[in-house]
């Protein structure tokens, strides 16, 4: 029995290694880390070869650290929507940091505290506590990777596979997975080997593993073969490490890296507000790719496919040719494949010859539930947007699309109605509109495209109207001087039109006199709130295609506060201002979250107040607030044909009358958006919904209720 080696508690680092091998030891980790050092800058210097980003990505950088930090440390993007998932991540990456801690101490104990001091504090209770954590944290490493194997190889679940699944996926799990068991069959050996000391029963995992090869000595088993086999282990295990140091920032490993540089650098805004143009048009679309950010170039590297963003993207649910992660893994196929000396192609265009197919990004609704599912905060949309511009630079622009245009450049309306007609919706109200261009207003009310010329989307803005008549508060609007507010225009491409309207529009509220902006639609607020501040009016004032004057920022340091309506609303019922009992109506209903309003804005309870101070029982879908599935309409999809099944607002329709508690007494639909409202009356009809339950707007629900309380006073 070797006991005497082991009378210290304590052991001996290179047990059964040779000074000659030593030192070959280190020879091969220097040739590990050069290796991955060398890998590391190039990877860097590449994003430096990328364009620069708009937005400030390293300002107080200190903080950013410190909040990415918090994000991957707790994993907390891995828990949204995915228990399991979240589960195994966190054994995963709890382990393999304790693991790498635990080398790092070992490491110091032995080249910087042993050589300075000649002693060790690698021994008694602190080598206890090291062992007993180590074991207990290199088995939660296992486990997880054993999960993310049943997972992957078992369970096949859909999302981890694709055509960007390579060998590279196997490797990187099988490789950590044996590295993580690796070291605990090299632990059980050296503990056999060494005659079992009673101390070592706190690595409990490396100890069972002794007591079987203890089991095994009737078949031969001895210290001395023990030993043998330490020898071979430990080199299996130390080569298959250098490997693996080696081979991180050359495949999917190097993730553990971008990826929290990419959350670090992340936009806080990202998607609720876009990149300008700037007005030399410097690289601001996708000729090629070196046209892209260096922070786009790091949202390719950062990705891991791990397929939250298809999982939960409305286009690839009904069947468009749309994959958030395909998307951003082509961008980096090809870049990788053009620094390898590939031959060039266009980066988007009509007819499959190009890296994205312009059908992709036509598909794309702008939701931004990729980028909320992404758990490395990866800004698909600030990519998506930048080849939809260089699709509207090529004029590959779907047919109706730019049909829209033609009606916004003529008449200021996507619908291509007369100026003159917007305010007529107005027209059966029993009291007359202010013009907020001529007298002073609380609110001025942006009443927006469809709530002014859709038939059904005109009963919701005389419902609204009639609401803040009821509050007894001033508002106006701006009639004819009002035009489409280009938040969705600007996300399918055509920036320089955007423009237009927000230098127009500017110019409108700049000339009026108001306390609050009130918008209709979400898509309008979030434009307004998120992306008119950001436009250097001055830089395009003196372009003669741009038919306004204005030359500063607006809003910037907010000083005009824009409104949702159901914000500004909410407001008045909790001031009492509509004399709501809560007991009004009776409803069974359910609510859709907009996304330009929950997702974008993180605005979810305005609305549910309204509908709870009407007196009626909300039941909420299975996918509300940030995980509310997008209507359909979003980025274009609303002036565009889709050959879809289902349909987005047919399968959201499915979900609030069968997986919703009250299931089929569900009697309301209820939104908060003119958008939705015509995709869901359009899912009703063609889902075959239209006896089973009705659309309404939040608006139509209070000004329902307003006259119950009307009537309920009379009588």
């Amino acid at each position: 029995m070797n006991v005497v080696a082991q009378t210290e508690v304590t052991r001996e680092t290179y047990y059964g290694i040779s000074s000659v091998e030593k030192v070959l030891f280190y020879f091969l980790a220097a040739v590990a880390i050069l290796v991955f050092l060398f890998g590391v800058y190039a990877r860097f210097a590449r994003y430096a070869e990328g364009d620069d980003d708009p937005f400030p990505r390293v300002d107080d950088l200190a903080s950013r650290v410190v909040a990415a930090a918090k994000i991957v440390l707790t994993n907390e993007k891995q828990f949204n929507r995915d228990l399991y998932g979240g589960l195994m991540h966190a054994f995963i990456f709890w382990g393999f940091l304790s693991l790498f801690i635990a080398t790092s101490i070992l490491a110091f104990d032995e080249y910087a505290f042993g050589a300075l001091l000649a002693t060790s504090f690698w021994h008694g209770d602190f080598y206890l506590a090291y062992q007993f954590m180590v074991d207990a944290m290199g088995l939660l490493f296992v486990v997880g990777l054993g999960m993310a194997m049943y997972r992957r190889y078992w369970v096949q679940n859909e999302r981890l596979w694709g055509r960007h699944t390579s060998l590279e996926d196997t490797a990187f799990v099988w490789i950590l997975f044996l590295l993580g068991l690796g070291g605990f069959v090299l632990e059980g050996i050296r503990i056999y080997a060494t005659g079992m000391p009673e101390f070592e029963v706190v690595s409990f995992v490396g100890y069972g593993l002794a007591m079987g090869l203890g089991a095994l000595e009737s078949m031969g088993m001895t210290e001395s073969l023990a030993t043998s086999m330490h020898w071979w282990a430990w080199w299996s295990h130390s080569l298959l490490a250098f490997f693996f140091i080696a081979w991180i920032p050359y495949a999917k490993p190097f993730h553990m890296l971008s990826s929290f540089a990419n959350v670090v650098t992340r936009d806080e805004k990202a998607g609720k507000r876009l990149p300008g143009v700037p007005a030399d048009l410097d690289a601001t679309n996708a000729e090629s790719i070196d046209d892209f950010t260096w922070k786009e170039i790091l949202d390719q590297d950062a990705c891991t496919k791990c397929g939250r963003c298809s999982a939960v993207c409305p286009a690839k649910a009904s069947d468009r040719p749309l994959d958030p992660r395909n998307v951003i893994l082509d961008l980096k196929s090809y870049r990788e494949s053009l620094d390898a000396g590939g031959e060039e192609r266009p980066i988007i265009a009509d007819g499959g010859t190009s890296v994205i197919d312009a059908e992709t990004m036509e598909s794309c609704m702008a939701c931004m539930a990729c980028m909320d599912a992404c758990p490395v905060e990866i800004e698909h949309l600030q990519s998506f947007t930048r080849l939809n511009r260089q699709l509207v630079d090529q004029g590959d622009v779907d047919s109706n699309m730019q049909d829209v245009f033609q009606n916004v450049m003529q008449n200021g309306n996507t619908f291509g109605d007369s100026p003159r007609n917007r305010a007529d919706w107005a027209d059966d109200l029993e009291f007359d509109l202010a013009d907020a261009r001529d007298e002073e207003v609380e609110y001025l009310w942006y009443v927006g495209d469809y709530p002014s010329y859709d038939e059904r989307n005109k009963r919701v803005a005389r419902s609204l109207a009639t609401i803040l008549e009821a509050a007894d508060v001033s508002f106006g609007i701006l009639f004819e001087d009002e035009k489409y507010d280009g938040n969705d225009i600007r996300r399918i491409g055509e920036e320089f039109l955007y423009l237009e309207l927000a230098g127009h529009h500017v110019e409108s509220f700049e000339a009026c006199d108001f306390e609050k902006l009130i918008c209709t639609d979400p898509h309008s607020y979030n434009t307004f709130e998120n992306e008119y501040p950001e436009v250097d009016f001055e830089e395009f004032a003196d372009d003669p295609m741009m038919p306004f004057e204005y030359d500063e920022y607006w809003n910037q340091d907010g000083d005009v506060e824009v409104l949702h309506w159901t914000q500004a609303v909410e407001e008045l019922v909790t001031d009492g201002k509509l004399a709501l009992s809560g007991t009004e109506l009776d409803y069974t209903v359910t609510y859709h979250d907009p996304c330009h309003l929950g997702r974008y804005n993180d605005e979810y309870e305005a609305p549910r107040e309204l509908i709870r101070a009407t007196g009626c029982d909300l039941q909420e879908m299975p996918r509300n607030r940030a995980d509310s599935f997008c209507c359909g309409g979003g980025g274009g999809g609303l002036w565009m044909d889709f050959d879809e099944e289902p349909k987005p607002s047919e399968e959201r329709l499915r979900e609030a009358l069968e997986d919703t508690d009250a299931g089929a007494g569900v009697e309301k639909f209820v939104v908060a958006c003119p958008m939705c409202m015509t995709m869901y009356e359009d899912g009703r009809k063609t889902g075959g919904f239209e006896e089973d339950i009705e659309i309404v707007d939040v608006a139509e629900l209070l000004v329902e209720a307003i006259g119950e309380r009307e009537t309920a006073g009379l009588e």
